[in-house]
Formats: structure tokens, C-alpha cells, sequence
């Protein structure tokens, strides 16, 4: 008996619930790789764009704007602590090593090149380390472990969310069909952050401007997506990420007012007010 080839079963589920009526999450082969940094670029005033290469990126998947991988950093003593490949997933050494986790912004598999795009906001561990790596540098990255399918049969999508988010909306836009259409909602600093968008024709997208408020306070961005009016009868596909606190009455909103099902929105809390290394998938949401 010849043995069953599962490496590529992911692939098909991601062309299955494409083709289908509602969103799934699909787990792809999770890998750890030593990439090279080869040039870095300021992609508006907010994000720093870390463009990585070399063979370990070779094989590479990337089917979802929304997937992300994690940046292995040394800890504070200099060592690296680096998961182990286990067959299709990863073993994490205990406690966990230092990492941050960033969007997919895009990977070209004809030149093997990765680009991540750093939000300079934080002041932290990763965005201090994306002004100051040099080409040549190594960095290990892990994932991406998987990514939200979202077919392209919803009548329209809203997209929002914050400098975090910018990168993963970017991507969206790029990726969606040409004929869809919807809304668009980022949060930035100031004109400065505001970045070129790739998006659909009847996709409206709207920036707003935070100021001189600190990150990932008031209520701009909320009263803003709360004022989108679906139409009658439409199916919409609802995608929010960025600061945890903020979007609390999002998340409420499109529960109990746009009535959507689990599989029809994602949203994700990035990062947290005070939290160096905030990770959503252990909090507790009521609406997952």
C-alpha cells in the first residue's frame, strides 16, 4: 500500500472554503527558518517594512492577510532559545522564547522575498529592533501557523482597525476581488502615516486621524465603524483588529446589532494598553 501524501491537504481546504459561503481558519505545515534581513524601508511615516530573504525561506506559505508569523529574539543574557521542528509543528522550549508576532504583508515566492511591516508606535522590543537591523542580519522566524480563508461571495467586507492593523487591510485590499465592495476604516496618527492602498473600486476607504491622542485611546474608530449602514438583505464579512480595549464595543456591535455568525467576522485584539507582549488567543472573549 503506497502511503497517503497529506503535506498539501491544507491546500485544498483553503480552495474548498474559498469557493464556499463562509470563513474558516486553516492550519498550514508550521516551520521555523533562518532568513536573512536584506533592506529596510519606511513605508509612511508609521511603519518601518523589513524585507526578509536567503534559502531558509524557501517553500514559504502564504495564503491569508491575516496570518502572521513570530521574530525569535535573544534574551536579555544574549542566548536564543529556538523552537525544534516536530514533524508538521513546532515544540517551544519553556518558559516561551521572547517574540513578537507580525502580519504576513506580503511574500513573493518567484524572488523568496518576505515583507514585514514593523508599527513604530510601540517603542518596543520589535520596533526598536526593525530601525536598527542592518542587511545581512539573521533573523529566525516562525509560522505562519495558519490563516482565516474568507471566500469571496460576501456582498461587501469592513475592514478597520489601527497603525497594527494597517499592514494586514493593506494586504486585504490587494487580495480581494476587483468587483467587491465595502468599507475601509484606518486609525493613524496623522496624514504622514496614511499609506497607498491597492483597494477595489466600490471598496470606500476612510482615514482617520488620532492626533496627539495616545495609542489605542478614545472612541473615534467605533463611532466611525458603527456608523456603516448594510444593506438590506446583504451578506457582509466584518475583519477588526488593533488595540484589545477599543474594540470591546465592536465586538458587541457586531454581535448584537449586525447579528452576524461567528464564521461571518474576526476580531482580534493585537496588542494591549500596557502589555509588552499581549497574546488575544488566551483571553477570554464571550462572542467566540
Amino acid at each position: 500500500m503506497s502511503r497517503v501524501d497529506h503535506r498539501h491537504r491544507h491546500h485544498e481546504r483553503i480552495a474548498e472554503v474559498r469557493e464556499g459561503t463562509s470563513a474558516e481558519k486553516v492550519g498550514y505545515p508550521i516551520r521555523i527558518r533562518a532568513a536573512e534581513v536584506l533592506r529596510t524601508t519606511m513605508v509612511g511615516a508609521g511603519l518601518v517594512r523589513v524585507t526578509l530573504g536567503g534559502s531558509g525561506l524557501e517553500g514559504f506559505e502564504a495564503h491569508s492577510p491575516d496570518e502572521h508569523v513570530k521574530l525569535l529574539f535573544p534574551e536579555p543574557d544574549g542566548t536564543l532559545r529556538l523552537p525544534e521542528q516536530d514533524g508538521q509543528m513546532l515544540r517551544w522550549p519553556r518558559p516561551s522564547p521572547t517574540s513578537r508576532e507580525y502580519t504576513v504583508r506580503r511574500y513573493d515566492a518567484a524572488s523568496g522575498e518576505l515583507d514585514i511591516d514593523v508599527a513604530l508606535h510601540d517603542g518596543g522590543l520589535g520596533a526598536d529592533w526593525a530601525r536598527a537591523v542592518e542587511p545581512g542580519e539573521v533573523v529566525h522566524v516562525a509560522g505562519p501557523p495558519g490563516g482565516l480563508i474568507v471566500p469571496h461571495s460576501y456582498d461587501r467586507y469592513l475592514l478597520a482597525g489601527d497603525i497594527t492593523a494597517l499592514p494586514a487591510i493593506a494586504r486585504w485590499l490587494e487580495e480581494l476581488p476587483r468587483t467587491a465592495a465595502g468599507w475601509a476604516f484606518v486609525e493613524v496618527p496623522d496624514s504622514s502615516c496614511e499609506i497607498e492602498l491597492s483597494a477595489p473600486e466600490d471598496v470606500e476607504v476612510h482615514w482617520l486621524h488620532s492626533g496627539g491622542r495616545p495609542p489605542g485611546t478614545g472612541d473615534q474608530l467605533e463611532r466611525t465603524v458603527r456608523g456603516v449602514t448594510v444593506p438590506e438583505g446583504e451578506r457582509v464579512y466584518v475583519w477588526i483588529a488593533g488595540e484589545a480595549g477599543q474594540l470591546k464595543p465592536l465586538r458587541r456591535w457586531v454581535r448584537d446589532e449586525l447579528r452576524l455568525a461567528k464564521d461571518d467576522h474576526d476580531i482580534t485584539g493585537y496588542w494591549k494598553r500596557g502589555v509588552a507582549d499581549f497574546d488575544d488567543e488566551h483571553e477570554e472573549h464571550h462572542d467566540h
